[in-house]
């Protein structure tokens, strides 16, 4: 009883990498990144979505890895993979012709319409305060998956009205960008944070706070957003994390940390 009761002191890192697992179905393809998004998708697949195919940018499909990979380039990703393919393959055919469904992203800044910023901080790209590791396939995956995830901690510093550069296109402006633009993807369906979830207006794209984790606020997400944040009317509080889906998260850190 006491292990259990212990399982059930999470942290907000903890929540939002549950939540992110969660938004994950046992039917999805998800191309995949290091860090919180990797060990989001691998939780999914561990616990309700055995089924899930992940895709990485090194070209491994339907990869089982059982621990966090260090880098796209881990061979854990190639060991355990269906098959392993070329990376043009990855983004010509699964990428840019939509047969990748869901798209993980992280943000060093990100603003109400989903746009991402990646590259630097500060106002100039020849010389900024902080240059930062760059798009990746982020830009790609951003604007062909047929839907991506975004998964970031929420402050001030992160969820800006206006970020220093975009890297990644969510909505653009609005409404009619991402077709302007030549898109094929349908942009960002959520935001996963540290705080709760949010999704674009279905009319305006701009991100709405949707659900919120348990012991947060409203309030504390408004103050930890660079915009006037808006609140759906019909605000859903997330359910905490089961002792399995923890005891699972806590085991691949645990392995991932005597990795490194």
């Amino acid at each position: 009883m006491t292990d259990q009761v212990e399982a059930m002191q999470w942290s907000a890192d903890e929540m939002m990498t549950v939540s992110a697992a969660r938004s994950l179905t046992n039917s999805d393809t998800c191309f995949v990144g290091i860090g919180i998004p990797s060990t989001a998708a691998i939780l999914a697949k561990a616990t309700h979505a055995p089924g899930l195919t992940l895709i990485y940018e090194s070209g491994t499909i339907d990869t089982n890895p059982t621990r966090l990979p260090l880098s796209i380039g881990d061979g854990e990703l190639a060991q355990t993979a269906l098959t392993v393919v070329g990376i043009p393959e990855i983004f010509n055919y699964w990428l840019q012709a939509g047969r990748i469904k869901i798209g993980f992203l992280g943000a060093a800044q990100i603003d109400k319409f989903g746009n991402i910023n990646t590259t630097i901080i500060g106002s100039s790209y020849e010389n900024p305060k902080v240059r930062l590791p760059g798009a990746g396939g982020a830009t790609e995956i951003a604007g062909a998956c047929v839907n991506t995830t975004i998964i970031c901690r929420q402050s001030t510093r992160t969820f800006l009205e206006k970020i220093d550069f975009i890297t990644s296109c969510g909505f653009g402006n609005g409404p009619g960008s991402r077709q302007a633009f030549g898109l094929t993807g349908n942009g960002p369906r959520n935001v996963i944070t540290d705080i709760g979830i949010l999704e674009p207006d279905p009319e305006t794209c701009e991100l709405v706070l949707t659900e919120i984790h348990e012991n947060v606020t409203p309030e504390h997400a408004r103050n930890s957003t660079g915009w006037t944040l808006k609140i759906s009317k019909e605000l859903k509080v997330t359910a905490p994390p089961t002792v399995k889906e923890l005891e699972i998260l806590r085991n691949l850190n645990m392995t991932s940390n005597s990795q490194s």
